[in-house]
């Protein structure tokens, strides 16, 4: 605990003035005072699993990650549906990384299954420490999804996962901006101590933000080392190259993570697997479309303002044609709703834009808005909270915000919808129009 304490201090010291420069360029907007990072140690054995978390992995499928301090432990889960009664024993891979004075843990990633849907498993992790449990998520609707981005580890994060712990989900969609290491190593050691609790029970489905992005003075090169290396997604299972983008299924949604970090033009290895991708999506087994990201492509806020045009107009019209009903972004530190959007302006035949940038980070809230407000922008507060999407049934869905401001959290904002797939003025159209 000393040891980390130091080193932690050490890297914060000597290294915060340089990794945190690109995040110095926005002086027009203001923020509420920066929050300390809410520091979780390990203080076990050095083969004691810590950092747990599942993910999908593919058609009824599962990987189980973890930490170990001591490189000998093995990469095992043991499972079953009892408590403590093992019948099955899955092996995996594992990994481990050095970065300037860091060493990380031997990371393990191990994939299990075939699983049943809706299904608790009990499972341990490397043969030894603690028992923890997942749901498997449902095949069928209703299903739901819980969303925050930009989360950190602060205090405002403790209250956003305390939140998201009061009520059952299915699935964690979290669009970008993890730990906010920053380069700062030990901090995604806290950071996968912060939320074990959870995220070793229900999959947790990242991409990636411009805080994984690990830069340092006079080295000229950038690498999202330690995010690829902790939180493995189903890249390969998609047939994606990268870990930056990839797709899931769950129930009748198909999630599509795109990574803002990454090339996105048109000649890019990210733009032709999205456009393999959508092709192999079957809207009559697989009504809903999802697409999550980090930078918003729409906001009122004068936060990034600008940063996701690029990428808006290289990618817009695919998702258009594809008929995605839903986007979810973060980067900017408020929660905004939209129309249904299209080419900057709004269109019954678009999908719902949603930033939600509000999970707790420690930079603070982005409090300065446009005024007066755009006609396109349906609700918009500077709170941190978090999300829950809804989904009924091939044609109906629900999308609630809740305020964690309060001691209890708070639905600010909701608004049922059906997708647009369902109207027949949008049936057929959308290859009609053009950017």
């Amino acid at each position: 605990m000393k040891v980390f304490g130091l080193f932690l201090s050490f890297t914060l010291f000597f290294l915060s003035p340089f990794v945190s420069q690109a995040n110095q360029h926005d002086s027009n907007f203001t923020r509420q005072p920066p929050r300390p990072n809410f520091i979780i140690s390990h203080g076990r054995p050095k083969f004691h699993p810590q950092q747990v978390h599942v993910s999908l992995a593919g058609k009824d499928h599962m990987r189980v990650t973890y930490v170990t301090d001591d490189m000998n432990v093995a990469s095992i889960v043991e499972y079953g549906k009892r408590p403590k009664k093992y019948d099955k024993k899955a092996a995996g891979e594992s990994t481990s990384y050095r970065l300037i004075f860091y060493s990380s843990g031997k990371i393990h990633h191990v994939k299990i299954g075939p699983l049943p849907p809706n299904t608790i498993y009990y499972y341990r992790c490397g043969g030894h420490g603690d028992e923890f449990s997942f749901r498997t998520p449902p095949s069928t609707f209703p299903v739901e999804f819980a969303v925050a981005g930009d989360l950190g580890q602060t205090d405002w994060t403790v209250g956003t996962l305390d939140q998201i712990r009061q009520r059952d989900f299915d699935v964690f969609l979290l669009p970008g901006d993890l730990s906010y290491a920053d380069s700062l190593q030990p901090l995604w050691d806290s950071f996968g101590r912060l939320l074990e609790t959870l995220a070793s029970t229900r999959p947790w489905m990242v991409t990636e933000g411009n805080h994984e992005i690990e830069s340092f003075p006079i080295v000229e090169h950038t690498s999202f080392e330690s995010y690829n290396a902790r939180w493995l997604m189903p890249h390969a299972e998609s047939l994606s190259r990268s870990n930056l983008y990839y797709s899931f299924d769950v129930a009748g949604v198909h999630t599509i993570m795109l990574g803002s970090y990454t090339r996105f033009d048109s000649h890019s290895d990210q733009y032709r697997w999205l456009e393999a991708d959508l092709r192999k999506v079957d809207r009559k087994t697989t009504p809903w479309l999802v697409v999550v990201m980090h930078t918003p492509w729409y906001s009122t806020n004068k936060a990034h303002e600008g940063e996701g045009e690029k990428m808006r107009k290289a990618i817009e019209g695919l998702l258009f044609r594809a008929e995605v009903d839903v986007v979810f972004a973060g980067h900017i530190h408020t929660y905004e709703r939209f129309r249904p959007m299209f080419n900057k302006k709004a269109h019954p035949c678009g999908p719902i834009h949603i930033t939600i940038g509000d999970g707790g980070n420690r930079e603070g809230l982005a409090r300065s808005f446009k005024k007066p407000q755009s006609s396109l922008s349906m609700f918009r507060e500077s709170s941190f909270g978090h999300g829950r999407l809804r989904i009924i049934d091939n044609k109906r869905a629900h999308w609630s915000w809740h305020r964690n401001s309060d001691k209890y959290s708070v639905i600010a904002d909701q608004v049922s919808f059906e997708s647009p797939r369902a109207s027949s003025h949008c049936i057929g159209n959308r290859f009609r129009y053009e950017l």
